[in-house]
């Protein structure tokens, strides 16, 4: 979640760059990293089954497609900070969905998510946009949830590292589609090529970002699960606003250094002390589970 917050200074580079064409370029380039991680580290490949291709496939156009083309266009009409404080809401959500799928509601997960939500509120400072804004940021927050939602029944058999690269492979030709139709229909540029700033945005979003923030993402959730998972996106204002910081676009005030605060406040009460029913479910939970398919060194959980 930092590294994902410190890419909406890089993504202000490419302002000027046509969208769907460089998210394309992005995830074609996470995806060959990706693969090429797999190929090294000796990673028996795996064809999805029906299910698990079709949920893949939807996992790639809501949290890869549909929220990298979301935020771009609310950006365009509403407040920065107001899509970053709609988006920032995605702990409550996860951690609402936890409880439903649990069949159980913890007090202690959704307090945490309310408080890491009004943090991340006060750290973006509100802001304005028209409804059609809104909407899309709604959108946005949708497939964020998604994101990590439609994961969870592959990270078992699949594994992070393979998760992670087929959402970008299968990422590439939807993002292409859809560009190549937008230039059918607005007569712009589905790609260009992109000046020095822009390739090197573009490099930062596609390795750092995309291929080892996914596999961190995805392995944390194997570990831990959405919902208190889902408490860390409180992080991305905070690191958005730290990078730019260091990068001098802009200054620490005393609304940010609360929100911060506040933050860190629900990550500490979300965090603090492990589920009770989660420890008390696991023997029953691995016992009806498939087992993992095995990857050569280290377990899907653990980074290469």
């Amino acid at each position: 979640m930092v590294i994902v917050g410190s890419s909406f200074v890089a993504s202000a580079a490419l302002a000027e760059f046509p969208v769907l064409g460089g998210q394309a370029a992005r995830y074609a380039v996470a995806a060959l990293v990706l693969l090429a991680v797999l190929a090294a580290r000796h990673v028996p490949w795996v064809l999805p089954a029906p299910r698990a291709l079709l949920r893949l496939t939807a996992l790639a156009a809501t949290g890869l497609v549909g929220f990298s083309v979301l935020v771009v266009e609310s950006a365009g009409r509403a407040d920065p900070s107001l899509v970053g404080a709609v988006v920032g809401a995605s702990p409550v959500v996860l951690a609402a969905a936890g409880a439903l799928r649990a069949r159980r509601v913890t007090v202690r997960a959704l307090a945490a998510a309310v408080v890491v939500t009004a943090g991340v509120v006060v750290v973006e400072g509100g802001g304005a946009g028209d409804p059609l804004g809104v909407a899309l940021a709604l959108g946005a927050l949708a497939c964020e949830v998604c994101f990590s939602l439609l994961a969870v029944p592959l990270l078992p058999t699949l594994g992070a590292l393979r998760v992670s690269a087929y959402a970008c492979v299968l990422a590439v030709p939807q993002l292409a589609l859809l560009g190549l139709v937008r230039q059918q229909v607005t007569g712009r540029p589905f790609l260009v090529a992109p000046d020095a700033g822009e390739l090197a945005a573009l490099a930062y979003l596609a390795v750092v970002v995309t291929a080892v923030a996914f596999l961190l993402w995805y392995s944390g959730l194997a570990a831990i699960g959405p919902a208190r998972a889902g408490l860390f996106a409180g992080l991305l204002p905070v690191a958005a606003l730290l990078t730019s910081v260091a990068l001098g676009f802009e200054a620490v005030d005393g609304r940010s250094v609360v929100g911060t605060l506040v933050v860190g406040a629900g990550l500490v009460l979300g965090l603090a002390a492990p589920s009770r029913d989660a420890a008390g479910r696991a023997p029953a939970r691995a016992a009806t589970e498939r087992p993992p398919v095995p990857e050569a060194g280290p377990a899907p959980q653990r980074l290469p």
